[in-house]
């Protein structure tokens, strides 16, 4: 069963931004779904959390090269 995960990123600075993010965390195992949202800052992920941690997203936002954390909206 997935469950949807939203992050609050930070260091956006223009929408290709969106793209590599998009791109790092879309290629993780289990993750069936990345929504960037540019404006707000939001990163939404639909995920099986038996494959792929909290921990797991926010470090693949990380390598693509932005901080990251869970948050609660």
């Amino acid at each position: 069963m997935n469950t949807h995960t939203t992050l609050r990123a930070e260091g956006f600075s223009c929408p290709s931004c969106v793209n590599k993010i998009e791109k790092q965390v879309g290629r993780l195992d289990g993750v069936d779904d990345v929504k960037v949202h540019f404006a707000s800052s939001r990163i939404e992920v639909d995920h099986d959390p038996t494959l792929i941690g909290v921990d797991d997203l926010v470090a693949a936002v990380g390598k693509a090269g932005y901080t990251a954390a869970p948050s609660a909206f």
